[in-house]
């Protein structure tokens, strides 16, 4: 008996994740899931320099300053709420000194540079095409801080802004990296403080935007999160109690299709090595004095060694 609908997915015959592969992931709170397991599986990383970033717009102007290494200075910072914060930055990056958060951005700012040059696939989430709009300046924010709504505009993003904004990001990555494939995908958690419908609408405008952008021979992909919990998970037990937000369940499941599409046989062979050690690790011994445990410890240096040798960019202290 079949007891759900199954999404067709086709592996990825070229270019596929492997341990000597760098990725950078940007964009919603799913980033922070898959970045979670790609940190887990010890590959190599670089997450959400500027904290979680929720719309297009928000992830284009990190990209756009990255590439340009724009510098940030005191004055495109603001204090709100006892913290120093920038409006291009989640509250994450939020500090007590005003120096500390422009050396943080403009740290990060250097850092994704380098990262995207170095990269050889970029992951991108979109969880939102609502933006707001703080009217002093007329300009788009990545976050509002909690600042009162009376100052913002929110609008929806259309389907033609966010394919230009997609394109953007492409076309941006691509003038310094032009061989690293860039992946989108769309969160498939629910932002239903917009509202039911506004929530549909949001994700039907980037579903929509992402596929006039995808173009495979150009290593521009889709991954169909969304898809996946809407469908073959179609049921609030793969939430948490928020009824929102993917549970484990569900980021598990997402992620096995992920890897069976995305990383390479050699990959997820290393991936076996990897959870074996990560296990271990986590092994208590009711007797840590025991010639069992001791052995047991020795073997696990052995395979950590091996492992290291094969990939020194794997790191079990961190």
């Amino acid at each position: 008996m079949q007891l759900q609908t199954k999404i067709s997915l086709k592996t990825q015959q070229h270019n596929q994740i492997d341990y000597n592969s760098k990725i950078v992931l940007l964009g919603s709170c799913f980033t922070k899931n898959i970045g979670s397991k790609l940190n887990y599986f010890k590959f190599q990383n670089f997450i959400n320099p500027f904290g979680i970033l929720f719309h297009p717009k928000a992830i284009e102007n990190l990209i756009l300053n990255s590439i340009n290494e724009n510098v940030y200075a005191e004055n495109d910072v603001f204090f709100h709420n006892e913290r120093w914060q920038s409006f291009d930055a989640h509250s994450a990056l939020s500090t007590t000194t005003k120096e500390e958060i422009v050396t943080s951005l403009n740290t990060a700012i250097i850092s994704t540079n380098k990262q995207l040059k170095d990269s050889t696939h970029v992951i991108i989430t979109l969880g939102t095409a609502w933006a707001y709009r703080f009217i002093e300046t007329d300009k788009i924010v990545a976050n509002c801080h909690k600042i009162p709504q009376k100052k913002f505009l929110k609008e929806l993003l259309s389907i033609d802004d966010l394919v230009e904004s997609l394109a953007s990001m492409v076309a941006l990555i691509k003038s310094v990296n032009n061989k690293a494939s860039i992946l989108f995908t769309v969160s498939p958690v629910r932002h239903i403080k917009d509202g039911f419908v506004e929530n549909m609408r949001s994700k039907s405008h980037l579903i929509a935007a992402i596929h006039q952008i995808v173009e495979p021979r150009n290593n521009v992909h889709y991954f169909p999160s969304y898809e996946l919990m809407m469908d073959e998970l179609r049921d609030y037990r793969f939430y948490k109690e928020d009824m929102l937000h993917p549970n484990q369940t569900a980021i598990n499941y997402i992620w096995e299709q992920f890897s069976q599409v995305w990383i390479s046989e050699a990959g997820q062979k290393t991936i076996q090595k990897v959870e074996i050690i990560q296990k271990g690790l986590t092994h208590k011994s009711f007797n840590p004095n025991s010639d069992e445990f001791r052995q047991f410890s020795e073997n696990l240096k052995l395979k950590i060694a091996q492992l290291r040798e094969e990939f020194p960019s794997i790191n079990f202290s961190q």
